[in-house]
């Protein structure tokens, strides 16, 4: 199939007055397909996706889910095509990380004195978590598969002062992991029931879920989230029923707003390494026009104070 326009976006509000439309624009493809598939007939059929999208009148365009790590992560999008790109990651690591925080201390974990791992640490959002969460938190613990780049970001997080390790495997990374942000780019998940720790607190940025569902039926002792789900002001209307209450989207939509919003129709975060600076940029563009993190939801579902104070019990037998 061609790329095709799915909906079209109405109502966005910034809190300064301005004002912004859209359209969500299907890249016909499955995960699995932009993965295992050739990637440049993957960042073809992308191309086709942001054509399609300038000539419905976008001035921006955000890659989502599978469409932003294929290749170059956007570079060679943003090249072929005349408006800007970005992959919406710098506002992702943002609310991951602020939702990864305020979850922790929900449940009893104090951050500063908690063990923390993040998973896909080497990837573009990864690092710029892990960059984040490392004064934050009492240990950090890096996984991926190779272990050169895990050790040359170790080193650099290390000089800050942070006590940092690196791991290989996953199951002994989450064994004493308080708190885990995962970004990994898998097809299949990778965290089950019996690799996590009584209490853990796991924020999963992944699409498709690095976390099984069957955490969610098995572990009433852990909370998981999912990151990057923020408020959009105004009275939007998406006109789609991707899985979110009213109002609210993926950050690497919102990012794609608020750039809109705050008339930055550039590209934007694009490649490997996103910039420490950038994240912590669109994040205060956010909180200027109004975006917000939208509680918490786990499985589709909203977490509620039930399911939080569960964990918290659980975690302190």
């Amino acid at each position: 199939m061609s790329p095709q326009l799915v909906s079209h976006i109405t109502g966005i509000r910034s809190a300064t007055g301005a004002t912004t439309q859209g359209w969500f624009v299907g890249c016909p493809l499955t995960a699995r397909q932009f993965v295992e598939s050739n990637p440049e007939q993957a960042i073809d059929k992308i191309v086709q996706a942001g054509q399609l999208a300038q000539q419905l009148g976008a001035e921006i365009v955000g890659l989502g889910a599978f469409t932003s790590v294929v290749g170059d992560a956007g570079i060679t999008v943003a090249q072929a095509l005349d408006i800007g790109v970005t992959t919406g990651n710098s506002y992702t690591v943002a609310t991951a990380v602020q939702a990864t925080l305020e979850a922790a201390e929900l449940v009893g974990i104090v951050p500063r004195q908690a063990h923390a791992t993040v998973l896909g640490a080497t990837g573009s959002i990864g690092r710029v978590c892990a960059q984040l969460l490392a004064p934050q938190v009492g240990a950090l613990t890096l996984v991926a598969r190779r272990r050169p780049p895990l050790e040359e970001l170790a080193d650099a997080l290390s000089l800050g002062g942070s006590q940092v390790d690196i791991q290989t495997d996953i199951n002994q990374a989450l064994r004493d992991a308080d708190m885990v942000v995962t970004v990994t780019s898998a097809v299949d998940s990778i965290i089950q029931p019996e690799m996590l720790k009584p209490g853990a607190v796991v924020c999963d940025v992944a699409r498709p879920r690095d976390v099984s569902q069957q955490v969610a039926e098995q572990r009433e002792d852990v909370l998981v989230i999912e990151g990057g789900v923020v408020s959009v002001p105004g009275n939007v209307q998406f006109n789609l029923d991707f899985g979110f209450p009213p109002q609210t989207a993926y950050a690497c939509m919102a990012e794609t707003m608020i750039l809109a919003l705050e008339g930055r129709c550039e590209d934007y975060s694009l490649g490997r390494h996103l910039e420490l600076s950038r994240v912590r940029e669109i994040d205060r563009l956010a909180q200027k026009h109004g975006f917000s993190l939208a509680g918490f939801r786990s499985f589709e579902r909203p977490v509620t104070e039930e399911q939080i104070d569960k964990v918290r019990r659980q975690a302190r037998r």
